[in-house]
């Protein structure tokens, strides 16, 4: 686990749930750069807020809330209180939400969520009990848990994904750079020889740029270094030799980058990930404790009784497969609110939010 001035993050995957990334953090003043994810976040909010830039305006998620990104949306995030916010995250690859969706719910064409923060402590709850699942090394709670999140987000605020097609001139122009710089990311060519090898303009291919992918090619190119880092780190490449390979002039230059979209450092990163099986038995607060008003209990939980009285109980309460249902509508705000969470209990091995 990194820890740095009282803020502390873990990043790690359990083998037992294929596609997904895990994170619990606690931060004060990080501040995430604009960034993109390949993996959908479910950030659960347990203490703080946390806002985030999305869809061209400020979002705010606080206690009892979920953060929600979709894969390749930028966004940014910083602490929206001076205490700073704690999260607990899953990241579960398209692929992953996909499997689920075309099981449990009437989604059609690519499944994603609708709005950028949606209330509901139940399904916070549950996030923070498919991290702590995976500490206690119980596969079938963690799987089952995740399976239930994943289908209550989607019939919660789930809808299917626009395709995105590219028609003008603009947007055939930034795709073809985008080629360009993912081919020579270690070397990659200045903004006005990128313009003239594409037969445009320097200002028209920022612009066309910005329009397709969120943010100008310099910051692309730092969010795309850093995710095929992270794939180096994951093969077991030193962050050294990692650093160079995508195109940093060093461990230091990446570890800047890196921390400020992923949220740890490369070698903590590294660290945790490098074997899943050490992961089980790493943890810096005793598995399953809670902490509510300085008291501290203990849960055990029976995946198999309990995974089936949760998918019966999804059942009652979530809307119908497939709804576009949310309390919260696009772009609106929440006044932050600070507190202990309205659940039963936060839990005290997961502070949290996105790493966004």
């Amino acid at each position: 686990m990194a820890e740095s001035r009282g803020e502390r993050a873990r990043h790690w995957r359990y083998e037992e749930l294929p596609g997904v990334d895990l994170l619990r953090a606690r931060y004060i003043r990080k501040s995430f750069v604009r960034h993109t994810h390949e993996h959908f976040v479910i950030a659960a909010i347990a203490d703080g807020v946390e806002v985030f830039h999305h869809g061209g305006t400020d979002q705010y998620a606080g206690v009892g809330a979920l953060a929600l990104v979709n894969p390749d949306t930028p966004h940014t995030g910083r602490a929206g209180v001076p205490e700073g916010w704690q999260y607990g995250a899953v990241y579960p690859s398209p692929d992953v939400v996909a499997a689920i969706a075309a099981e449990t719910t009437t989604l059609r064409g690519t499944p994603g969520f609708v709005t950028p923060v949606l209330e509901d402590p139940y399904t916070v709850r549950l996030v923070h009990r498919v991290l702590r699942a995976t500490d206690e090394g119980n596969a079938l709670a963690a799987d089952t848990l995740l399976r239930v999140v994943v289908t209550r987000l989607l019939r919660l605020n789930g809808g299917a994904l626009p395709r995105r097609e590219v028609r003008t001139a603009g947007a055939r122009t930034a795709a073809r750079a985008r080629a360009v710089l993912e081919e020579r990311m270690a070397a990659p060519p200045t903004l006005e020889q990128l313009a003239a090898d594409l037969g445009t303009s320097p200002f028209a291919l920022l612009r066309a740029f910005r329009d397709s992918y969120g943010m100008p090619p310099h910051t692309w190119l730092t969010d795309a270094r850093v995710r095929r880092a992270r794939r180096l780190l994951d093969a077991g490449t030193t962050p050294s030799e990692a650093a160079v390979t995508v195109g940093f002039t060093d461990q230091p230059h990446l570890n800047r980058h890196f921390g400020r979209i992923v949220g740890v450092p490369p070698g903590a990163y590294q660290r945790e990930r490098k074997n899943v099986q050490d992961a089980r038995g790493g943890l810096s607060v005793a598995s399953g404790a809670w902490q509510r008003n300085g008291q501290h209990s203990t849960r055990t939980y029976g995946p198999t009784s309990e995974g089936t009285h949760l998918l019966r109980r999804e059942a009652t309460h979530s809307p119908r497969a497939g709804g576009t249902h949310s309390p919260r509508a696009e772009g609106s705000r929440t006044a932050p609110s600070c507190g202990t969470p309205s659940v039963s209990g936060s839990p005290s091995d997961s502070p949290g939010s996105p790493s966004a």
